[in-house]
């Protein structure tokens, strides 16, 4: 099987956007990105800093409702219905709940084959690039560093801290290049 999607998560400010548009450039492929900044930008302006949407705390943290959840299942499915329509789909998120935002990825994908990839960076190193970019809550990258990937099981590891992005998209799309290894059943 080949593989349909790949989803990058990590921190804010970890650097999975720029590893996004490196793999585009380098897998052979046409890929389609989506991220989880696109689909915030998506939402009705009454969602932000709101009960059921999405809020944006002083200190960095962030919280969502119950009426994100389910504009987020919609949104999940929706890139899951091109997959299966054989869209190859590279996805940059922020599983703000550790190992159960990977299981409604999960269900959204069952039956497509994915590569999951963390994407980790220095909480420091992240901190500095969220204060640069200016369009981020300070605090966000430390608040989320570990969290995001508590309970989490990943395919590939790439680390940024000290990574460019276009080598972090190299050894991706080396690993989708391996063939896969057959599995050997000896009849005794």
């Amino acid at each position: 099987m080949t593989t349909q999607m790949i989803i990058l998560n990590g921190t804010s400010s970890s650097g999975k956007s720029g590893i996004v548009r490196c793999l585009q450039a380098e897998l052979p492929d046409q890929w389609l990105a989506f991220g989880c900044d696109s689909f915030v930008d998506a939402l009705p302006a009454r969602m932000r800093d709101a009960d059921g949407g999405i809020v944006f705390g002083e200190d960095g943290a962030v919280s969502v409702g119950a009426d994100f959840r389910a504009l987020e299942e919609a949104w999940t499915e929706g890139i899951a219905t091109m997959a299966r329509a054989g869209a190859r789909i590279v996805v940059d998120d922020v599983f703000l709940g550790g190992a159960q935002s990977q299981e409604r990825w999960r269900r959204a994908l069952g039956g497509l084959d994915v590569l999951w990839v963390a994407v980790r960076c220095d909480p420091e190193v992240a901190a500095g690039r969220e204060t640069a970019r200016g369009d981020r809550t300070p605090g966000m990258a430390a608040s989320q560093a570990a969290v995001v990937h508590e309970g989490v099981s990943y395919d590939l590891e790439v680390d940024t801290t000290h990574t460019e992005s276009l080598t972090c998209a190299r050894t991706i799309a080396a690993h989708l290049a391996r063939p896969a290894m057959p599995w050997v059943l000896s009849s005794k």
